[in-house]
C-alpha cells in the first residue's frame, strides 16, 4: 500500500508546522488576525488537522493537552507513538499510512473514534485501554485470521465496526462470523445489520459463542477476584497490617532462618514448632484487625477535617460573594450616573468615591481572607493534635503485641535449649531412635555448637520481629508527617496564596474599568 509521495523527503512535526496549521485551522478574518497576535497556547487548541504532510514520525504533540480530536492521515507514519500526552482524544484518524502494528494508545482512554483505514495491520491488538471506543475502522490492511476479530468482544460500546478489503473478507463466513461474535455492533463496513442476518448468524455459531460467553463469566469472576483481593491488599498496607492476617511473619522468621530448619529434625521440635506457630499467628492476627479498626479512625479523622474545612471555605466565600454583589449593585449605579454627568469636578469626585469603595471591598476582602487563615490555623493545631495522639497509640499498642511475639519466641527459644541438650545427650549415647540428617549431625559435635545454633536461629526470629515493628513505626509516622505537610501547604501556602491572587485580580479589574469607562476618557481621565 505505497503513496505516491514515499519519495519524497519525510516532513517533520516542528513548532512551525504545528504554528501554521493552528494558525490555518483557527478563527479568520479580525479575531484570526488578532489571534495570531497574540499567540495561540496549543494547550488550548481542540481539534488539529496535519493530513497530507508526509509525516513519518508522531512526535512534538506533548503540549495539545485538550486536544479531542486528531488527523493524522494521509502520511508516511510507521508506528503509532507520541501520543500518551493527548489523553482527553476522542476521536484520531491514522488512516493511509505505513502503520504495521497497533500500539501506543493505551493512555487515549476517552478514544470513542479511532481510524486506521489503509495501513499494514496483520493483528488486532494492544487496545485493552480503549473502553470507549463506539467506532472502529481497520479496512484495508493485512488481516488474515479471521479469529482474531473475537479480541474486539471486549469493547461492550462499539457499534459501528469497518474490517472491510482486508484478506479475511474473502472468506464465505466472515459476515456471520463477525456479527456472531461482536454482537454489540449495529453497522458492519458501513451496512446495517438485519435482524435476519444477525439471527442466522448467532444460530450457525451458537455452541461455540456458549461456551465463549462461559469462559467469559468465568474469567470476569477470576477478575473480579483479583480486583478485590487487590483492594483488601491496599487496605492492608494502608493499615500497616499487611502479612499480618496469617502466618507470614511466624514463616518469615524461618525464611531466612538456616539452623532452624536443621533444628526441626529433633525429636520433639514438630509439635513444640506447631504450638509456637498457633500461638505467634494468633497475636499477629489481633494486630491485624486492631490495625483495621486504627485505619479506619484515622481516615474519619481525615475526613472529618476536610469536611471543616470545605465549610468554613463555603462560609467565608459566601460572605465575600455578598460583599461583592452589594459593591456590583453599587457600580452599577455610579456608572449609569456618570453617563449623564457633564460637570468635571463631579465626574472626578464619582471616580474617587468608586476607587475608595474598591479599597474598601479589597479591605474587607482580606480581612475575610485573614480571618480564615486565622481560622485554618485553629483546625489544623487541633487535626494535628488528633492525629499525634492517634499515631502514638497506635504504636505503642502495637509495641504491646510484638514484646507478646517476643515473650512467645524467648519460651520458645528456652525449649529449644532444653530439646537440644537433651538430644545431644542421646545422641553421645547412641540413644536415638530415628535417622538424623548430616547436617543436624554435625550441630552435634559438642555442646557449644548446638546450643550456638539454636542462639543463632533464636537471634534471626527477633531480628524478624525487630524488623516488622520498625518497618510499621516508620510507616506511620510517615505517613503522620507527609499528611500534615500535605495539608499545610494545601490549606496555608496553596490555598491562601491562589485567593490572594483572585482578590487582586479582582481588584485590579474593577479599577481597570473604571479607567477604560469611554465617558471618562472623552472628559480628559
Amino acid at each position: 500500500m505505497s503513496r505516491l509521495y514515499d519519495t519524497v523527503e519525510p516532513s517533520v512535526i516542528d513548532e512551525d508546522m504545528l504554528q501554521k496549521a493552528v494558525e490555518e485551522q483557527g478563527p479568520k478574518d479580525e479575531a484570526g488576525k488578532i489571534a495570531k497576535a497574540e499567540g495561540i497556547d496549543f494547550g488550548d487548541v481542540e481539534s488539529l488537522r496535519l493530513e497530507f504532510k508526509n509525516i513519518l514520525e508522531i512526535d512534538n504533540l506533548w503540549s495539545f493537552t485538550c486536544l479531542t480530536k486528531l488527523q493524522l492521515d494521509n502520511n508516511i507514519i510507521e508506528k503509532i507513538k507520541g501520543l500518551d500526552e493527548l489523553v482527553n482524544l476522542i476521536w484520531l484518524d491514522l488512516s493511509f499510512n505505513n502503520i504495521e502494528m497497533i500500539d501506543g494508545l493505551d493512555k487515549l482512554t476517552k478514544l470513542q473514534d479511532l481510524t486506521l483505514y489503509n495501513n499494514r495491520i496483520s493483528r488486532i491488538e494492544n487496545m485493552e485501554k480503549l473502553t470507549d471506543l463506539h467506532v472502529f475502522s481497520l479496512g484495508n490492511n493485512n488481516l488474515t485470521d479471521l479469529e482474531n476479530v473475537v479480541y474486539l468482544r471486549r469493547f461492550k460500546k462499539l457499534r459501528t465496526l469497518n474490517l472491510n478489503g482486508n484478506p479475511f473478507c474473502e472468506q464465505a463466513d466472515y459476515k456471520p462470523h463477525v456479527i456472531a461474535y461482536i454482537s454489540s455492533i449495529d453497522f458492519l463496513d458501513y451496512r446495517l445489520i438485519d435482524e435476519q442476518s444477525r439471527a442466522a448468524a448467532t444460530e450457525k455459531y451458537h455452541l461455540s459463542i456458549e461456551e465463549m460467553l462461559h469462559n467469559e463469566r468465568q474469567a470476569e469472576l477470576r477478575q473480579a477476584e483479583d480486583e478485590q483481593r487487590l483492594t483488601e491488599e491496599g487496605t492492608h498496607k494502608e493499615a500497616y497490617v499487611d502479612g499480618l492476617n496469617g502466618p507470614d511473619l511466624f514463616e518469615g522468621m524461618y525464611a531466612d532462618d538456616t539452623e532452624g530448619k536443621k533444628l526441626k529434625e529433633m525429636p520433639g521440635v514438630d509439635e513444640l514448632v506447631m504450638l509456637f506457630r498457633e500461638k505467634f499467628v494468633n497475636i499477629c492476627k489481633q494486630i491485624f484487625e486492631y490495625g483495621l479498626q486504627e485505619n479506619d479512625k484515622r481516615q474519619e479523622e481525615v475526613n472529618q477535617f476536610w469536611e471543616c474545612a470545605e465549610e468554613a471555605k463555603t462560609e467565608n466565600k459566601e460572605t465575600g460573594m455578598v460583599h461583592i454583589d452589594n459593591f456590583m449593585n453599587m457600580k452599577k449605579k455610579i456608572f449609569a450616573e456618570l453617563n449623564h454627568i457633564t460637570d468635571n469636578s463631579l465626574l472626578d469626585q464619582k471616580v474617587k468615591e468608586y476607587n475608595k469603595d474598591v479599597t474598601e471591598l479589597w479591605d474587607k476582602l482580606m480581612g475575610l481572607e485573614l480571618q480564615l487563615v486565622d481560622q485554618f490555623e485553629e483546625i489544623i493545631k487541633d487535626f494535628e493534635r488528633n492525629l499525634q495522639d492517634m499515631g502514638s497509640n497506635f504504636i505503642e499498642n502495637v509495641q504491646g503485641y510484638l514484646s507478646q511475639c517476643r515473650d512467645l519466641e524467648n519460651a520458645h527459644h528456652e525449649r529449644m535449649l532444653e530439646i537440644a541438650i537433651i538430644t545431644l545427650e542421646k545422641f553421645v549415647k547412641n540413644e536415638l531412635d530415628d535417622e538424623i540428617s548430616e547436617d543436624l549431625r554435625n550441630l552435634f559435635v559438642d555442646k557449644d555448637t548446638i546450643i550456638n545454633a539454636v542462639t543463632s536461629s533464636h537471634d534471626v526470629h527477633l531480628l524478624k520481629i525487630d524488623n516488622k515493628e520498625d518497618d510499621m513505626v516508620t510507616r506511620i509516622n510517615n505517613w503522620m508527617k507527609t499528611s500534615i505537610e500535605k495539608i499545610h501547604y494545601e490549606q496555608e501556602v496553596k490555598r491562601n496564596r491562589e485567593r490572594v491572587a483572585e482578590i487582586n485580580n479582582l481588584i485590579d479589574h474593577l479599577r481597570d474599568e473604571i479607567d477604560n469607562l469611554e465617558v471618562l476618557q472623552g472628559a480628559g481621565y
